[in-house]
């Protein structure tokens, strides 16, 4: 199995940009496809960016593309989600979450989930 621990979230004005890390640990950590999902107070959790076990392939939700982008430090088992141009709509709690497959909007549930950092967007 693999544990993951998010860091990073916080409060920010709109407009602003937060980086989220995820630290990954176990015997496989390094070869787990990783990525974020989000959820907003009474809302489904939701997709939001994932990447593969090498950092060649990285999906995004729509709303997200153009302002945040995933990568991955193997090195460190560590995934960052670099958020820019924060609106105060993108303001939920984000968790980490990895799998052994790779994570698309077109698969199931990832298997493994971290706590969740929240990050609130304010106008």
């Amino acid at each position: 199995q693999v544990q993951l621990v998010e860091s990073g979230g916080g409060l920010v004005q709109a407009g602003g940009s937060l980086r989220l890390s995820c630290v990954a640990s176990g015997r496989t950590a390094s070869y787990y496809a990783m990525g974020w999902f989000c959820q907003a107070p009474g809302k489904e959790r939701e997709f939001v960016a994932t990447i593969t076990w090498s950092g060649t392939s990285t999906y995004y939700a729509d709303s997200v593309k153009g302002r945040f982008t995933i990568s991955r430090d193997n090195a460190k088992n560590t995934v960052y989600l670099q958020m820019n141009s924060l609106k105060p709509e993108d303001t939920a709690v984000y968790y980490c979450a990895a799998d052994r497959s790779t994570i698309t909007p077109a698969t199931g549930s990832p298997r493994f989930w971290g706590k969740g950092t929240l990050v609130t967007v304010s106008s």
